[in-house]
């Protein structure tokens, strides 16, 4: 015992002095035995058409011969023609100019020198074929409904394995759902067969990866059978059989384990594990829950899977037994050993797997038992060990650990050397580096025996312990950088044959901050996001900051945009969810900050609408909910769309929301109606919106009944012009309360307060019905009831109807008004007898209109209005409103029933008070001056009385001048006014009125503008006064001179012309509003025109004008001449011979109809030049 435990000190010791050896770089300079460093795959698929590349390449020195075996037998390269060798290399390539089949077999590389021979592993080479289906016809498949279905596919052999699919007859993909699903080896899998699985053919295709070729199986039919309605069954599982079976998996590689099962209504498959809710962490359920996919099995994946399918007739187990398995794997791979002479070491193999691996050990390419024996070598197992080694103990040595699932095999070599210790990096190496970091300061070397290695600073002793760790490559590790460790180091390596050394430069930088990192983000689907990114670094190094998403670069454009600080993310969508990483890098490091997006959104649509549970007039509706997009759906929307079953045909109709669910409910009870053919939809609802709608439901039918509605709306009445019928009318049913075909109604009636039997009639068209000979306006009872092929439905309430009105025979008496105001007044009258209204009362109608303003000049519309009282109860008045001031009116008023009005009352007339007038219009303000205001206006629209002046109300909007409000009276026959200011910045607030005796009216506002300065007021002065309007003004006047001066001429040439007959004619009261002309004076009058600036509508505004100058215009006799239209129908008077007598007076409608309280004294304005020319 003790001698064994002296023997395992140097073991231990042995294996020291071996880390540091392996952990050394050979210089590719030095001699040493081959290595494999890359080869093809062990399970090498290619494709016939491109040149196959068969890898093969290796390290060592004197480089090494390679060499090849196919399928155990030396493949002599130089020979065969369709392959060859790269130079200096190991690699195959292989042309096929022939059979592709030929060059199929496993090949082995082996390389070799004078040290010895590396293996590679070996690689199945297989060629990729498209293999197509045997030619054959495929007989009819015949199925009775309801039962379950499996129709092969059997894909030709690849390899590699094909992707296949099922198509119908117009190529179109097979729609799959939970009854209907294609399983992993291809077949289809039909749960249960309905009649419309009959509609097309069944096509599999297969796809080969490699060559994109598509083979197509030859078409199936399917015949369903439907002699008998599907009866509902419990769940059979299709695949696997029975109820339990095993399956094994490989260790890291995939597993799919699946679950078909039939049964009608369709099964709902779930998945548990160990009779326990099962974790889906590297797991997916796909194919309806019928496929359960493990991406990367574990030893955790052991177990018993348990697939339960259930429906509302039972539910079934079935449990798989999942072991797994493993091809051999590295426990610690064989590494090369590096030793000088005399020395001792070992090479160690250590493999794993279920069932554990045979090791077998190789040197050079032969078993190791088969080979030379080698003094100090000794196999034990999993190691290989060696002592006082030689130059000639160098080899390559092979180990292979294989099991039944595979295999693996590793190189590793014994080199035998002595070699002073070598540097092997660059020399006089700057390193940079930040505050903080771990920093590695590399110092490769090489030598034989091992060198000693140590590092130093500034001269100093050597740098061990602390913050600094010399690895067993030679790397000094400094952890936690700081500023003080800049500087410069030295690596020194040696050994018994010599020594070298290095220096490395060391600077220490500022380390990159992220003072403002993204954080996570929730938004709405076409909102914005934003994710912050601010840094801080050391200004010395170049820092670049880019974007990732999920670990991918960001490609930035029209909605991804980033600036100095920020990534914005304009118009989300759901698409743009993910990881999204500010990275910041330099030349030294790299630092990332990540935050989520979550999007939210509308629901997916729910999916798998399934209906059961069917009744009278309900039925059950099942769905799967669609993801919620991270907002919770609130509830869920059932909407129909039904075929209602009329007599004869189809009366489809749109959407219509049938009720709505709580979101936790996936399974709710409809109630329906009768006799129709429904099909359902679902939508989900959660905080942003609804989802769109999801696959409507198969069609559904209700059976029959007898309808439950009653006619709406019935009633009885005189129809058309008749006074001796009554119709009876109703609502018709709506189509879905029909209930069943053949709808009809059946009408009841019977006079009110008699004996006589109930009379009916049935109508299966018309939703009326008409009783002829009947007295005039008499009750009758009546009741409808809705009829169809099934039976009668419930009798309406009984309805009271009157037969056909006659005109009503007399009219209201005493009429009279009351209570008279400006616009207000009540109407009141004795009522009409019963008897002779013949018929039910309905309104008294009164009839008004106005006659005339009490205004003489006034012209009003005599447009007649009424205003109907309704006869509720003894009404005998009513208030009669919107009626204008000061007016004449004339009114008289009708009985009327449902069908006709009666004659007419007597006439009455009556007047309104004055009322308050209307707002003054055309109100301006204006400056012509530094220091005054001017004001204009015109009278009311409505005067609605007589005008008794205006009032004016102004007040300064400089807080300097106070806030006085100042109150100015003006006459009712002046309409401007005048303001001189303080100064010219002063600004005011105008407020103008017009009352009369009843009262003020209502007022217009305004505040004078910003005049405060020469040119705005220059601006202002009055168009007269501009030459352009003078000018065109003098060319009117020129051009009506020349044509008086032709006349004259003419009528020189032509003796007199004849005078017209006398006409008396009167000048009419006309609404000056309605006129627009000027007002024409006398040429006399010119030199008293006043300069002043003021405008033509303010002379106008002054002008008065005295009755006796119109009567003097109305008393015009025969010399009145025709020449009267040129002034636009204004009068001026010639003698014989044509020439002017008296004053040129044009007198305009508008001025006739100024006001009496206007002065005729006042001046005139100079327009009256212009418009007299």
């Amino acid at each position: 015992m003790r001698a064994l435990k002296c023997w395992r000190i140097p073991a231990i010791l042995t294996i020291l002095q071996q880390t540091w050896i392996l952990a050394m770089e050979i210089p590719p300079d030095v001699r040493q035995p081959p290595m494999i460093f890359k080869e093809s795959p062990q399970d090498y698929i290619v494709d016939p058409v491109d040149p196959i590349i068969v890898e093969c390449e290796a390290t060592g020195n004197p480089p090494p011969v390679f060499t090849w075996t196919r399928n155990g037998v030396y493949l002599n390269v130089a020979r065969d023609p369709q392959v060859s060798m790269k130079w200096r290399s190991g690699t195959l390539q292989i042309f096929f100019w022939g059979r592709p089949d030929d060059y199929e077999g496993v090949y082995q590389c082996t390389a070799t020198n004078e040290f010895g021979s590396a293996l590679s592993s070996y690689i199945n080479l297989r060629v990729s074929k498209a293999r197509t289906w045997l030619k054959e016809y495929l007989e009819p498949v015949s199925v009775v409904v309801g039962l379950p279905l499996i129709l092969p596919c059997n894909p030709p052999v690849g390899p590699p394995k094909p992707d296949t699919y099922w198509l119908n007859s117009t190529m179109a993909p097979i729609r799959q759902d939970r009854r209907v699903s294609k399983a992993e080896n291809g077949d289809l899998y039909f749960s249960s067969i309905v009649a419309e699985d009959a509609l097309t053919n069944y096509v599999c295709v297969a796809r080969f990866p490699f060559t994109n070729t598509i083979q197509q199986k030859p078409p199936l039919i399917l015949q369903v059978l439907t002699a008998r309605m599907a009866a509902h069954t419990a769940p059979k599982f299709l695949k696997p059989k029975g109820t339990a079976s095993t399956t094994i998996a490989l260790l890291g590689e995939e597993l799919v384990l699946e679950c078909f099962a039939a049964g009608v209504p369709t099964p709902s498959i779930k998945w548990i594990k160990d009779w326990e809710e099962m974790s889906m962490t590297g797991k997916k359920l796909e194919n309806f829950n019928k496929t359960l996919r493990i991406k990367n099995v574990s030893m955790d994946d052991v177990g018993d899977y348990i697939c339960t399918a259930s429906n509302r007739m039972g539910s079934l187990d079935h449990v798989i037994t999942v072991r797994v398995k493993s091809v051999p794997f590295w426990v610690e791979k064989p590494e090369s050993l590096v030793l000088s002479r005399d020395d001792s070491g070992s090479i160690v193999c250590s493999a794993d797997g279920i069932p554990r691996p045979q090791i077998q050990w190789l040197v050079n390419g032969e078993p190791i038992s088969d080979a030379p024996k080698s003094p100090g070598r000794q196999v034990s197992g999993d190691t290989l060990t060696f002592r006082a080694v030689v130059p000639d103990s160098a080899a390559v040595f092979q180990c292979n650990a294989s099991n039944q699932y595979g295999y693996i095999m590793a190189n590793a070599f014994l080199a035998v050397m002595d070699m002073k210790p070598r540097l092997l990096g660059p020399r006089d190496e700057l390193i940079k580096t930040t505050e903080g970091n771990h920093t590695h300061l590399d110092c490769p070397y090489f030598g034989s025996p091992k060198p000693a290695l140590r590092w130093s600073k500034g001269g100093l002793g050597p740098l061990e312990g602390g913050r600094h760790r010399i690895l067993p490559n030679g790397t000094l590790e400094i952890r936690n950088t700081k500023l003080q460790d800049q500087g410069s180091y030295v690596c020194v390596a040696s050994n018994v044959i010599g020594r070298d050394e290095k220096e490395v430069q060391l600077e220490v930088k500022e380390p990159i901050k992220i003072i403002r990192a993204p954080h996570n983000t929730v938004v709405i689907r076409g909102s914005l996001a934003r994710f912050d990114c601010k840094i801080k670094f050391d200004q010395t190094l170049d820092v670049t900051v880019t974007w990732l998403k999920d670990k991918k670069f960001l490609i930035l454009g029209r909605r991804m945009t980033k600036d100095e600080d920020s990534l914005s993310i304009a118009d989300v969508y759901r698409r743009d969810e993910g990881v999204y990483t500010c990275r910041v890098k330099s030349e030294l490091e790299e630092v990332t900050a990540s935050a989520k997006l979550t999007v939210m959104d509308r629901p997916d649509p729910p999916s798998d609408l399934e209906i059961s549970d069917p009744s009278e007039r309900s039925v059950r509706l099942t769905w799967v909910p669609g993801l919620s997009n991270h907002s919770p759906i609130k509830e869920y929307l059932v909407q129909y769309t039904e075929d209602l079953l009329a007599d004869y045909w189809l009366l489809p109709s749109g959407w219509k929301n049938l009720s709505s669910y709580p979101g936790s409910l996936n399974s709710v009870i409809l109630q329906l109606t009768p006799f129709v053919e429904y099909r359902f939809r679902v939508i989900a609802v959660n905080g942003i919106g609804p989802s769109k709608p999801s696959w409507p439901s198969e069609y559904y039918q209700t059976g029959g009944a007898v309808p439950d509605a009653i006619p709406r709306n019935i009633q009885g009445m005189g129809s058309g012009v008749f006074r001796n019928n009554m119709e009876i009318s109703w609502e018709p049913l709506e189509y879905r309360e029909w209930n069943g075909p053949k709808l009809g109604y059946m009408v009841w009636w019977r006079r009110r307060d008699s004996r006589e039997e109930w009379k009916n009639y049935t109508t299966y068209w018309w939703c009326s019905y008409i009783i002829y000979d009947t007295d005039t306006f008499t009750p009758y009872e009546i009741k409808v009831q809705a009829v169809n092929f099934f039976g009668y439905g419930p009798e309406s309430p009984v309805v009271i109807g009157y037969s056909g009105e006659d005109r009503p025979v007399a009219a209201p008496s005493d009429l009279g008004v009351s209570d008279i105001e400006s616009s207000t007044l009540t109407v009141h009258w004795e009522p009409v007898a019963r008897a002779d209204i013949m018929g039910e009362i309905k309104e008294y109608k009164v009839y008004y209109w106005r006659e005339s303003s009490r205004l003489p000049w006034h012209t009003v519309s005599r447009r007649i209005k009424t205003k109907s009282f309704k006869a509720n109860g003894p009404r005998l008045s009513g208030t009669l409103t919107g009626l204008v001031p000061y007016s004449n009116y004339k009114m008289y008023i009708v009985v009327a029933n449902n069908r006709f009005e009666g004659p007419p009352s007597n006439t009455i007339e009556f007047q309104t008070p004055e009322g308050v007038p209307s707002i003054p219009r055309s109100f301006r303000i204006m400056h012509r001056h530094y220091d005054t205001i001017y004001l204009d206006w015109e009278e009311p629209a409505e005067p609605n009385g007589i005008l008794t002046g205006y009032i004016l109300k102004y007040q300064s909007l400089n807080v300097s001048l106070g806030d006085r409000i100042q109150v100015e009276y003006i006459p009712p026959n002046i309409t401007y006014f005048s303001l001189r200011r303080s100064d010219r910045y002063t600004r005011y607030k105008f407020s103008l009125a017009a009352q009369t005796e009843a009262g003020v009216g209502e007022a217009f506002t305004e505040e004078s503008p910003h005049f405060t300065t020469e040119e705005y007021t220059r601006d202002q002065v009055d168009i007269v006064t501009q030459g352009w309007f003078i000018g065109l003004m003098c060319a009117v006047a020129l051009l009506v001179l020349i044509m008086l001066i032709v006349f004259f001429i003419k009528r020189s040439r032509g003796g007199k012309y004849p005078v017209r007959d006398k006409r008396d004619f009167a000048l009419e009261q006309l609404d000056d509003r309605e006129n627009g002309t000027f007002d024409y004076r006398s040429l006399e009058r010119i030199t008293r025109v006043s300069t002043m600036p003021y405008t033509r509508r303010e002379e106008e505004s002054r002008q008065g004008r005295s009755q006796a100058a119109i009567e003097h215009i109305g008393r015009r006799t025969n010399s009145d001449d025709s020449l009267m239209e040129y002034g636009e129908g204004e009068e001026i008077e010639f003698n014989e011979d044509g020439s002017f007598i008296g004053e040129y007076t044009g007198v305009s409608k508008r001025n006739m109809d100024r006001s009496p309280y206007q002065d005729s004294s006042e001046p005139t304005s100079p327009v009256a030049i212009y418009s007299f020319a």
